[in-house]
């Protein structure tokens, strides 16, 4: 019997450590956590993780029962949140390893940001799998596409969807248990979890298909506000304590998401510092520069807009109208699209009335006179090259589609999908009788393409699919009445 008593007084003992004093709980405690409910249960009948690492989760059940925490101050800890187990970096420290043990007594000091190895690079591709139902897949994409923004405008970081294929991070919605030992929860609780880089599942990002997905409104869980959270962890942050930071292990609804000082130093301390190069100066209306001469030049694009050719060169464009080039013209782009880059690539409108401009490795998209859409890179299109030399929209109605040229190689763009189909690319020789290295393509009222490189245009025939015999021809001639030089 005494023997039996002496034994449960260890175990009391075991289980009554002190974990700070009650200042130290009400600190954490007193910051806004991430609203509603979580639930324990699955957590508490998984046990100890694979990796062997203790969970938040464990960390804050047993904050909870301690007598330091005040009975009414247990419902701060029912809050959604991420499902995310940090790794310790001591053994003998808590889990995230925010907090740490000072050298006066028992008090405790705060560490800036918390950090596990990041990745051995800083350009990455993305896929996601699955979506939830209450957006559709363009509204998904979009999401993922300015939470990984988020990261990237303040570090070298850069990030390009795949749709086939290997990938670095993979974005999936899952139900309850999931095939990762971490199963979720219904709605409410778990969020989502992602999994750290050099772990057996890095790059992974799941989330709980069963939450009220929405964006921007306050009225469900913000997929825009968690899926930066969990791109955070894949690229080797841990959960963070400090006030409004967006690596808050509970969600806290913040429309749109922005960076804590906190979060930018731990992600700079993993992968640098963002180096903004000097923009290349926007052309104002009163701006002085030399007019090119249409007559003695080649040009940059060539695309026709709600029925008229317009021809761009060195920031100025050239308006056709029914084979006559209209007054004013030529005119500084900008007049027609405000912000558009100097020296554009390629141009062209897509079935829905939208102009799409490449500059470089970007491109922008206009609703008429406003800009819509960009800068975004054009390998998050799916091209496998950073930068185009022309576009073509080609074919009839619905069947349309577009074409890419660089060089030697084009591929084919399907509006409908926004992707490009042929991952790999195709050669010049298809279109036969057209050079490589064009400079700009259009397709005519009447189904002809035309391809220009330097002065010179060729008209390619759809039926016999190849260029016409009596070309190539003047720019200048066909277009413009310029004097035949030969």
């Amino acid at each position: 019997m005494t023997t039996l008593l002496l034994l449960l007084s260890c175990a009391m003992c075991v289980h009554s450590l002190p974990l700070g004093d009650s200042r130290t709980i009400r600190r954490y405690m007193d910051e806004t956590p991430w609203p509603e409910k979580i639930h324990h249960n699955g957590l508490k009948k998984r046990g100890r993780l694979p990796h062997a690492q203790s969970t938040l989760h464990e960390d804050v059940k047993r904050w909870q029962h301690h007598p330091a925490v005040p009975k009414n101050g247990s419902d701060a800890w029912n809050r959604p949140r991420c499902g995310v187990p940090d790794f310790p970096s001591k053994q003998d420290s808590f889990y995230d390893v925010v907090w740490s043990r000072g050298q006066h007594g028992g008090r405790y000091r705060r560490k800036r940001f918390a950090t596990v190895k990041g990745w051995n690079k800083t350009s990455f591709t993305y896929k996601i799998l699955r979506k939830p139902w209450q957006m559709t897949w363009e509204k998904v994409r979009e999401v993922f596409r300015e939470a990984v923004q988020v990261w990237s405008h303040v570090t070298p970081l850069t990030f390009t969807e795949v749709q086939s294929g290997h990938a670095d991070i993979i974005i999936d919605f899952a139900r309850y248990e999931h095939g990762d030992k971490l199963p979720f929860d219904g709605q409410g609780g778990i969020l989502a979890h992602a999994f750290f880089p050099g772990t057996h599942r890095q790059g992974e990002m799941h989330f709980d298909y069963d939450e009220q997905w929405t964006l921007g409104n306050g009225m469900g869980t913000d997929l825009l506000q968690v899926a930066v959270h969990e791109l955070g962890h894949t690229l080797g942050l841990q959960h963070s304590r400090a006030h409004g930071s967006v690596m808050s292990p509970y969600y806290i609804y913040s429309y749109p998401p922005q960076l804590s000082k906190d979060d930018e130093s731990g992600i700079q301390s993993l992968y640098g510092i963002k180096v903004f190069h000097q923009k290349e100066p926007e052309l104002e209306t009163n701006d002085i520069i030399p007019v090119p001469d249409a007559c003695n030049t080649d040009f940059d694009a060539v695309s026709m807009i709600r029925g008229e050719l317009f021809f761009f060169k060195s920031g100025y464009v050239w308006r056709i109208r029914d084979g006559k080039l209209q007054d004013g013209y030529p005119a500084l782009a900008s007049r027609h699209w405000r912000g558009i880059p100097h020296n554009i690539d390629a141009a062209y409108e897509d079935t829905s009335g939208n102009i799409w401009f490449f500059k470089d490795q970007n491109y922008l998209v206009y609703d008429a006179e406003k800009q819509i859409r960009g800068p975004e890179p054009v390998q998050s299109l799916g091209l496998p090259v950073n930068s185009i030399q022309a576009a073509l929209m080609w074919g009839e109605d619905k069947t349309q589609k577009v074409y890419f040229f660089k060089g030697e190689n084009y591929w084919r763009f399907n509006p409908q999908e926004n992707w490009v189909d042929m991952s790999y690319a195709r050669t010049m020789l298809d279109w036969r009788g057209i050079p490589n290295d064009i400079d700009a393509a259009f397709q005519d009222r009447y189904g002809f393409a035309h391809f220009l490189k330097g002065r010179q245009y060729w008209k390619f025939d759809p039926v016999d699919v190849r260029a016409l015999k009596e070309y190539p021809r003047s720019i200048g001639m066909d277009f413009f009445n310029c004097p035949d030089y030969k």
